[in-house]
């Protein structure tokens, strides 16, 4: 399931293009700094797989595996690729080094006898020794023309070729045979330490020879594969991509008979699941619940547990039997209805409950980490004191704790930007900023220039036209009050100062909906302001209340229709007027006149600001169903920097345009998205994490870098690791950069992504892979099993 808040195409691409990075800052001694070190801790989590030797697994039969869609093209090298491109050309394409279970990348020995370094002066020179029986499903050896082909459609020189990364190829200068064809020499022009990620996946010559093959020709389809499974067809109409398995597969034979890749949109997979239409789907947490509870049906006396009858007792079932064989005619015929519509509901949640009961969910963290990003192009973030002070003042731990914890996985929130847990590269640097510290926070604010008085609006000069106008206007009003002869009775005066509280009251329960920035709005331009901003003489600065602030604005304003009224304004706890709210100036944050006195609530009191302007920024989320934990963590993130003086200003968006349209044209100032793991973080880090350029329209060049935040230190020390073949020089200096990335804060890693797989039970080696790449030709049913899934018997 592709997950909301990870840039589409880069599950395996992040070798393509430029992407994060952090501010200049003088740093003396960041290589020692660590929060933690690489021990216990940094181990990764294993993949959950249900592991079966192939002797256990069933020759045959066809898996249906949920993917989001139909992928756009099967070439992965273009922008359009996406997460199903990746999962289906990795069972019909060569890998030459995947990834295994810590994230270290292997030697494929199914492609490859051997792959090495054999010079490195004057130039690095990388021997590739093929395997002999390693072939193209038209009987063509794999071998150095697939390779010469690869490299120039890649290598940027030609701009016909439609790709989207060449990162690494650029710097080969040239590509020769061996002593054989089994043998492929590799010159380097300059250095590269990652040259293992390079030709993979290797297409054959007949896609990568001329441009048009390359932007065309496999996009649907794929005529020579060389792996486990052969592509069958792409249906776009049936959602399908079916995939054979290869008759010219030379290693382990796949032990299915076909595969089929099934779309199936991820707020349906649950429906998929029920109706046995597929055997393996990513889900959310919502589904992974369902499937747990489904497991727990019967109770230990056969009964349902949960669900329709799980409430009704020997006496009530019995009283129920009674009234419907009784001698009330229409006392029976209602209670024969009512427990006809009970047996079905009970057997069609028994149904249900069954379906869902023979999957298992496989769980482990998926590579890929959930940022907290900050733009810094502009604005309050731009000055890096400001994005220091919010990464302090956020509590990591309990923000991974919200995530993780109620699927029963380690919440250990990650100490690197360049690599997970359990990967070599691996070391905790984010003590080079330091951890959650709410004074250290609001002592970098107030070096920055924001105080709580900084937010004042300056007074217009004294005689202004305004302000003699004004004066008339009360000058005329007196005597027109005095003439009526008559005061106002103290009721009236509590009656009419009730009225803005009760309209207020009215809509409480909708707080927190979109439409109450909208009514915020239209009450400031009407004239009111919210209490406890502070006033100094000109109109009233607006200041949004965050949503915790918002549930005690309603409470308070219950409580005070209650004091004004002499009535209780609901049951509860909320009905009772407490001392504060009876004090002059009613309750704090509630809506009121201009002119109103009232203390400001503590959140309000202490927003900063700067030079009349408040502290607030703008937090762009997702609206989607699937993006409830990005809200959630959302929520608590705004009530974090809430206790250090900051405002937000939550802004929800369609899943469709969250990325494209918000975070990658910066039209934000925090948001919250996802960067998946390499194997190559010198290659894959450095785009991410480099100083954007100035273009010559004056704009920003900044490809993927969404935070628009960098320094050439950084790039300099991506661009020696890059050029490192010592491996152990290459990490240390990877360490160096990570270090810096944490101290200029402009990506703060919050959690490492829950990987939730529901799998039929009756299969082995599918599920979590967590790092590790699936060996598709060891994937199926154990036991026996059918021609056909259970998915295809069921349909």
């Amino acid at each position: 399931m592709a997950h909301l808040g990870v840039p589409q195409g880069t599950a395996r691409k992040r070798r393509s293009v430029a992407l994060l990075a952090t501010g200049v800052l003088t740093i003396p001694v960041l290589a020692g700094c660590s929060s933690g070190g690489e021990g216990a801790a940094s181990a990764a989590v294993p993949q959950d797989i249900a592991p079966a030797s192939r002797d256990r697994v069933t020759e045959g039969s066809t898996l249906n595996w949920a993917i989001d869609a139909v992928p756009a093209t099967l070439n992965t090298f273009q922008s359009d690729a996406d997460s199903a491109t990746t999962r289906i050309t990795g069972a019909l394409l060569p890998s030459l080094f995947p990834m295994d279970a810590r994230g270290e990348p292997r030697l494929n020995p199914d492609y490859l006898e051997s792959a090495k370094v054999i010079e490195q002066e004057p130039k690095q020179v990388v021997l590739y020794k093929l395997n002999q029986q390693a072939v193209w499903s038209d009987g063509r050896e794999i071998g150095a023309p697939d390779f010469v082909a690869q490299w120039r459609a890649l290598s940027g020189k030609d701009s016909a070729y439609w790709t989207a990364r060449n990162a690494g190829y650029e710097r080969i200068e040239k590509i020769e045979r061996g002593k054989d064809d089994l043998q492929v020499r590799v010159t380097f022009s300059k250095p590269y330490a990652d040259w293992r990620a390079l030709f993979s996946p290797l297409y054959p010559k007949e896609v990568t020879g001329s441009p048009g093959a390359f932007n065309d020709g496999a996009r649907t389809t794929l005529k020579n594969t060389a792996g486990p499974f052969r592509l069958r067809g792409v249906d776009k109409a049936k959602g399908t991509v079916t995939l054979d398995r290869s008759p010219r597969w030379w290693g382990a034979e796949a032990k299915l008979e076909s595969l089929v890749f099934r779309t199936v949109e991820p707020q349906k997979r649950d429906k998929a699941l029920t109706a046995g239409t597929v055997d393996v789907a990513d889900v959310d947490p919502a589904t992974a619940n369902r499937i747990a509870l489904a497991a727990r049906y019967r109770g230990s006396n056969g009964q349902p547990a949960h669900g329709p009858g799980a409430d009704i007792t020997p006496a009530a079932a019995l009283r129920s039997w009674a009234l419907a064989h009784g001698s009330d005619e229409e006392a029976a015929e209602t209670a024969q209805a009512a427990r006809e519509e009970n047996r079905a509901a009970i057997a069609a949640y028994a149904a249900e409950q069954k379906s869902l009961g023979s999957f298992a969910v496989r769980k482990s963290l998926e590579p890929a980490y959930t940022q907290l990003a900050m733009n810094g192009e502009s604005g309050p973030l731009s000055d890096d004191r400001v994005r220091r002070a919010v990464a302090r003042a956020l509590d990591r731990q309990e923000l991974a704790d919200i995530v993780l914890k109620p699927l029963g996985l380690p919440a250990k929130p990650p100490g690197s930007h360049l690599a997970l847990a359990g990967q070599p590269a691996y070391k905790d640097g984010s003590g080079a900023l330091g951890d959650q510290d709410t004074k250290e926070a609001q002592a970098l604010l107030g070096d920055a220039g924001w105080t709580k008085g900084g937010a004042a609006v300056t007074p217009k000069e004294a005689g202004s036209e305004a302000e003699k106008k004004k004066a008339e206007e009360k000058k005329e009003a007196k005597p027109e009050a005095g003439k009526s002869g008559t005061a106002e009775k103290p009721a009236e005066k509590a009656e009419k100062s009730a009225k803005p509280a009760e309209s207020d009251e009215e809509g409480s329960d909708a707080a927190g909906s979109d439409d109450a920035g909208k009514d915020d709005q239209a009450s400031r331009d009407e004239g009111m302001y919210i209490v406890g901003d502070d006033k100094p003489g000109g109109r009233p600065v607006g200041v949004l209340a965050t949503a915790p602030a918002a549930a005690a604005h309603s409470a308070a304003l219950r409580r005070q229709a209650g004091a004004l009224t002499g009535t209780a304004a609901g049951d509860g706890a909320d009905a009772k007027v407490s001392a504060q709210d009876r004090q002059p100036g009613g309750a704090a944050g509630a809506y009121a006149p201009v002119g109103t006195a009232a203390p400001a609530p503590a959140s309000v009191r202490g927003r900063l600001g700067k030079d009349g302007k408040p502290l607030t920024l703008r937090f762009v989320l997702p609206s989607g169903p699937g993006s409830q934990s990005l809200r959630s963590v959302g929520d608590r993130i705004v009530e974090m920097l809430d206790t250090i003086g900051i405002g937000t200003q939550i802004t929800k968006v369609s899943d469709d345009s969250y990325f494209k349209d918000h975070i990658a044209s910066g039209d934000y100032d925090l948001a919250l998205y996802s960067w998946p793991a390499t194997a190559y973080p010198a290659t894959d880090g450095r785009p991410i994490f480099s100083k954007p350029e100035p273009a010559t329209d004056g704009s920003l060049l900044v490809e993927q870098n969404y935070t628009r935040v960098g320094s050439d230190h950084i790039d300099q020390l991506f661009d020696q690791a890059v050029s490192e073949l010592d491996a152990e020089a290459s990490r240390d200096l990877l360490k160096q950069a990570d270090a810096r990335i944490w101290a200029a804060a402009g990506s703060i890693p919050l959690y490492q992504r829950p990987q939730l797989v529901a799998v039929n039970k009756k299969l082995a080696n599918v599920g979590a892979f967590g790092f590790a790449a699936p060996r598709y030709e060891d994937i199926g049913f154990t036991g026996r099993q059918a021609a056909g899934s259970p998915a295809n018997r069921k349909k």
